[in-house]
């Protein structure tokens, strides 16, 4: 039996990286989110290092102060994705699109013709919104959220039903005999859920995975039961090792609950590395790009996850003696542990904060050595199945990271030296599946 290897991904969505301060950074393009050929130089390079897919994250609303901070979600993830997929031939693409304030027909019809024209390269994150100023953007109110998961089981199995609205032998283009398709092999629907329907059928065939994958975001009862019914990937925000590990048997199980095979559901929870040759060159490059912050807000914060007031001290010195004695690790907030640790080994209140102990992943600031150790330790306590990577700044990160960090996995026998397949599905080791899955059929 092939030893288990890990997964990786890229968060991809604007044209600078994974930290507001990316696009200030030397060699950095402050237009970048514009300009689909930094996209495409951005996918090729993580393609080059065989990672599996980009992951394009989407809120549909503006929600920053755009004086001195881009927003995180520029663009809409459709335009990107067909533009890398013309300029790329293995890597896969996940883009968000939320069940909440979309139609299914819409939803498949999109996601399965950029299925087709990427030769079967496609996943959808179905999530659910809860943002008040998204609503907006829709004229319409947040439902509750007993609603909107009812409604995101609708969307998805009728989005599955219409991508299987083809047979997978309906389409013929014999030229000879003038016979394009086979009409009895082509289906309307039919469907109507409490909250959305749809009568179908698509004018698409099938890709060359028969249809995209299904990646899942959400938390609690709610979340884990849409993952371990319809998810074939699972984007997860644990901080430590025990709590991914919990969650990913928590998955594991409710896809058993489901009837699937709970190998089936992938766990990818987020990592934020910045590399540099050392740990202190890594330090000062995140202290960089924390210079688009309210770093004093940062520092009350960070005063409030271990119990001491530090927003009047000098940030630029440890946090005084006294002070560490009496700090005590919130119980509310998994992160502060960790932050805790940080301020006892004596570095500045500012290089705390550059250690990224208020971030909401982990993050690896220091060399390639350490980041694959990170990852190794969770991988290997099978904490996950890969790692949702959020590269600070893309312009130099990913192939950092490729020429860095992927030898070193795959010298240790962690992440395999090519693709084995053509499709995301395969990428995955995801189970083949066409159309609505029969176990929603009640």
């Amino acid at each position: 039996m092939a030893a288990r290897q890990m997964i990786l991904g890229i968060q991809m969505t604007n044209g600078w990286g994974n930290q507001p301060g990316a696009w200030r950074l030397p060699g950095a393009a402050p237009r970048s989110f514009m300009d689909m050929d930094a996209f495409v130089r951005h996918a090729r390079a993580a393609e080059r290092g065989k990672l599996q897919f980009l992951f394009l994250a989407d809120t549909p609303v503006l929600d920053v102060d755009l004086t001195h901070q881009p927003s995180m979600m520029p663009l809409e993830p459709f335009s990107i994705m067909a533009s890398v997929f013309r300029e790329t031939s293995r890597i896969g693409m996940v883009a968000t699109a939320s069940t909440t304030f979309n139609e299914p027909y819409n939803i498949a019809r999109q996601f399965k013709a950029l299925d087709v024209i990427s030769h079967g390269r496609v996943g959808w994150n179905a999530v659910t919104t809860s943002s008040l100023a998204a609503a907006a953007n829709f004229g319409a109110q947040v439902p509750p959220r007993a609603q909107k998961y009812a409604r995101a089981h609708e969307m998805v199995q009728i989005v599955e039903a219409l991508w299987g609205s083809w047979e997978e032998d309906a389409l013929i283009a014999d030229v000879e005999s003038g016979v394009f398709a086979d009409p009895s092999k082509i289906q309307p629907i039919n469907l109507q859920g409490q909250y959305v329907g749809a009568r179908g059928p698509l004018p698409i065939p099938p890709s060359e995975q028969g249809q995209p994958v299904i990646f899942q975001a959400g938390g609690g009862a709610n979340g884990l039961d849409l993952a371990g019914r319809y998810a074939d990937g699972v984007y997860a925000n644990p901080y430590d090792i025990e709590t991914s590990r919990s969650h990913r048997q928590d998955l594991r199980a409710a896809a058993v609950t489901a009837g699937r095979n709970p190998d089936d559901v992938k766990v990818f929870p987020g990592l934020m590395p910045t590399l540099a040759a050392t740990k202190e060159l890594a330090l000062a490059r995140r202290r960089r790009l924390d210079e688009s912050i309210d770093i004093r807000q940062r520092v009350s914060y960070l005063g409030a996850m271990i119990g001491v007031p530090l927003d009047a001290l000098d940030i630029d010195q440890p946090v005084p003696e006294p002070l560490r004695e009496r700090a005590v690790a919130s119980l509310s907030d998994p992160r502060s542990d960790h932050a805790l640790a940080i301020v006892r080994q004596g570095w500045s209140i500012r290089d705390v904060i550059a250690h990224g102990v208020i971030d909401y992943h982990p993050v690896v600031a220091g060399t390639a050595v350490e980041v694959a150790d990170h990852m190794q330790e969770w991988f290997e306590a099978e904490a996950c199945d890969g790692f949702s990577l959020e590269i600070d700044a893309f312009h130099d990160g990913i192939d950092a990271f490729v020429d860095e960090v992927v030898p070193l996995l795959q010298a240790r026998g962690l992440f395999h030296l090519d693709y084995e397949g053509a499709t995301l599905r395969e990428h995955l080791g995801a189970a083949p599946r066409y159309g609505r899955d029969p176990r929603t059929l009640g």
